[in-house]
């Protein structure tokens, strides 16, 4: 079967896996053409990995008429513009996370998408990996009984120590609920269903943050967003999650994460990640039991969302990080702040 035809707009530090993947991973999907505002950079890339087209700007390789999907690596900020062009463009889109920065927006693509009868989704694909998904068998093979609560913790002490260019993470669409907390809600989402409300405290702990990463060492970055997140999640299934995200805490190690039954206790592997470990503890056993990994794609495997897009678009698959879902996330990572500056228990509208 022909292969889907993909341009990739961004080429920026997320970019290299997805053109390593996509390039020798994945077979159902032939890069056609990049761009980036930096045409040294595309250019690079094109010579590094053959690709037949470097387009001038957005609105040439929105025109292209053998462009299929179009995959967004632009910055949060620009999601919901660039992807609003290409539907409109009549293009199906795979988006980084976040869908955008705002609830609304995202609505908006969703509808939009409907309305074109286009394909919308995109990251995070963890979940579809070896790790999140063995989670999820074991889940409903009811070896810990019935799920009735979790606890997901992300602590570090921000990127600008390591990032090239953090100062978006803590501009509008950044922060560390819209930058890893897609990560972890898609896991929970997935393994435990739809959250129905959510209570939520939102903080901002510094207001300037100083990088000491190269090229922009000793620059100051204004904090325009909270970076302290603390919130609880009501299932509609009954359960309940406790879910920390944060920028301002030193911490040498993965936080934890972990799935509370009945009859055990899952420990889930870092969802920025689609491999293991897997951990499970009986109600009946003392300590806990390293489980096998039951699927494929333990190693960095991004891109396998776009692939299963791709078969989606053929008619091979059913489309699984969909926009209906990324909308979900979207709305409970919005809803987080909305809930703290509220101070009350927020009802949520959407659904999985």
């Amino acid at each position: 079967m022909e292969k889907v035809k993909i341009g990739i707009l961004g080429l920026g530090a997320i970019s290299g896996i997805y053109l390593k993947n996509l390039s020798s991973v994945f077979r159902n999907v032939e890069i056609l053409g990049i761009y980036d505002l930096i045409e040294e950079k595309a250019e690079k890339v094109q010579e590094e990995y053959h690709i037949s087209k470097v387009y001038k700007n957005m609105e040439e390789m929105l025109d292209d008429p053998e462009i299929e999907i179009v995959l967004n690596l632009t910055r949060p900020l620009e999601h919901y513009h660039v992807t609003k062009s290409a539907l409109l463009a009549g293009k199906h889109v795979y988006s980084e996370k976040p869908l955008a920065t705002t609830f609304e927006e995202g609505k908006e693509l969703v509808a939009l998408a409907k309305q074109q009868n286009l394909l919308l989704g995109g990251a995070p694909d963890t979940f579809l990996g070896a790790g999140i998904q063995t989670c999820k068998k074991i889940i409903d093979s009811g070896f810990i009984g019935r799920p009735i609560g979790a606890a997901a913790f992300m602590i570090c002490h921000g990127h600008e120590s390591w990032h090239p260019a953090p100062e978006f993470y803590y501009q509008t669409g950044g922060g560390p609920m819209m930058d890893m907390g897609p990560y972890y809600l898609t896991a929970l989402v997935n393994l435990m269903g739809s959250v129905k409300g959510l209570t939520g405290i939102a903080k901002k702990n510094f207001e300037h943050r100083v990088i000491t990463s190269e090229p922009l060492y000793g620059k100051t970055i204004d904090v325009e967003v909270p970076t302290h997140y603390n919130g609880i999640l009501d299932f509609e299934s009954g359960a309940t999650a406790t879910v920390t995200t944060t920028f301002d805490v030193y911490y040498t190690q993965q936080a934890r994460f972990e799935i509370y039954g009945t009859e055990g206790t899952l420990i889930v592997p870092d969802p920025n990640t689609f491999g293991g470990p897997v951990k499970l503890l009986s109600g009946k056993e003392n300590e806990y039991r390293n489980m096998p990994l039951l699927f494929d794609y333990s190693e960095n495997s991004r891109g396998l969302g776009l692939s299963n897009m791709a078969d989606a678009l053929r008619g091979l698959d059913e489309f699984r990080a969909n926009g209906d879902q990324m909308l979900h996330v979207l709305e409970i990572m919005t809803a987080f702040e909305k809930s703290s500056n509220a101070g009350s228990y927020l009802e949520l509208a959407t659904r999985i």
